[in-house]
C-alpha cells in the first residue's frame, strides 16, 4: 500500500519543480507601459489567449478591474477579463477554468491579507497554480506581488503593533509572516522598497531566514522570474539580501549578523534565486 501513496508523493514533488510558467512581480507604484509591454510579451498574450484580472487584494476591486484591464487595453490587448471573488463564496466551474486556461493571471495590489483570506485553500487557489504549471504567466503588483512567495510579509509589527512610520527596529519575533501562494519557495518578497525605506524589516527576514533570499523591489520595477532565473525590469533597483553565509549573532531582542550580502540590481541585471 505505501508505494501508491510514495510514487504520487513523486510525482506531485517533480510536477511542482518543472513548473512551466513564469512570474512577473511588480513592486507597486506606476506602471510604465514599457514594462507592461514586456509583461505582456513574455506572456504571449499579444497573438493568442487571455488575462484575467483577479482583484480581490484592493479595497475597491471595481477601480482595481479598470485599472487592471486598462493597461492591457492601453498596450493593444482587449481579451481581458475578471473575477471578483469573494471569502467563503463557492467559484463556477467555467470561472476555474477560465483561471486554469489564462495566458496572464494579473493580481492587483492592495492588501496580501485580504487577497489570501480569499484563496488560500480553495479551488481559485488550485486553479492559479494549474494556470502556472501548464506554463501561464502570474503576475501582480503591490500586493500582488507579496504573494507570491511561499512566506508572505503581511505588513504588520509583532512586538510594535501599534507603530507608525514603518519598522524602526531589526529585532527578532517583530516582522510577521503568514501563508502567501508559494509560486516563489526559496525567496522573500518585499514591495514599494526603495521608495518607503523597507530596509529593516528584509534585514530582519534575512537574519531570521538564512535559507530564503529576501528581495526587496521597488516601485515602477519588476523582477521576471522563470525557473530560478531572474531578471530585473523597470526604472528603478531590486535589492537583494542573502544571510546564507552570515553569522548570526543575538543580544536580548536586537538581531545580528555579520556577512550578509546585499546586492543592488538595476534594469536588465540578473541572478539566480538558487
Amino acid at each position: 500500500m505505501k508505494k501508491p501513496i510514495i510514487f504520487l508523493f513523486l510525482l506531485f514533488v517533480n510536477f511542482t519543480a518543472f513548473a512551466q510558467g513564469k512570474l512577473f512581480i511588480i513592486g507597486g507604484g506606476s506602471r510604465p507601459a514599457s514594462m507592461i509591454d514586456e509583461m505582456i510579451d513574455e506572456a504571449g498574450v499579444r497573438f493568442e489567449g487571455y488575462a484575467v484580472v483577479l482583484p480581490m487584494s484592493s479595497a475597491d476591486t471595481d477601480a482595481a478591474i479598470i485599472s487592471g484591464k486598462k493597461q492591457f487595453s492601453d498596450n493593444g490587448i482587449s481579451s481581458v477579463t475578471a473575477f471578483n471573488f469573494l471569502m467563503g463564496e463557492t467559484p463556477s466551474t467555467s470561472h476555474l477554468d477560465s483561471i486554469r486556461n489564462a495566458k496572464l493571471i494579473f493580481i492587483s495590489g492592495g492588501s496580501q491579507i485580504r487577497f489570501m483570506d480569499v484563496v488560500a485553500g480553495t479551488a481559485i487557489e488550485r486553479a492559479i497554480w494549474d494556470c502556472y504549471h501548464n506554463g501561464g504567466t502570474i503576475a501582480g503588483t503591490s500586493a500582488g506581488a507579496a504573494v507570491m512567495s511561499e512566506k508572505m510579509i503581511t505588513g504588520d509589527q509583532v512586538l510594535y503593533p501599534e507603530a507608525d512610520g514603518g519598522f524602526r527596529v531589526i529585532e527578532k519575533g517583530n516582522t510577521k509572516l503568514s501563508n502567501g501562494l508559494g509560486l516563489v519557495k526559496n525567496a522573500i518578497i518585499d514591495q514599494h522598497f526603495v521608495q518607503r525605506s523597507r530596509y529593516n524589516r528584509l534585514i530582519t527576514l534575512a537574519i531570521e531566514n538564512p535559507s530564503l533570499k529576501c528581495i526587496g523591489i521597488d516601485e515602477s520595477t519588476a523582477i521576471l522570474v522563470s525557473g530560478n532565473k531572474v531578471k530585473v525590469i523597470g526604472q528603478s533597483q531590486v535589492l537583494v539580501f542573502d544571510g546564507s553565509k552570515g553569522k548570526k549573532r543575538e543580544m536580548g531582542e536586537k538581531l545580528g549578523m555579520k556577512d550578509v550580502r546585499l546586492s543592488v540590481y538595476l534594469d536588465g541585471d540578473t541572478f539566480s534565486l538558487k
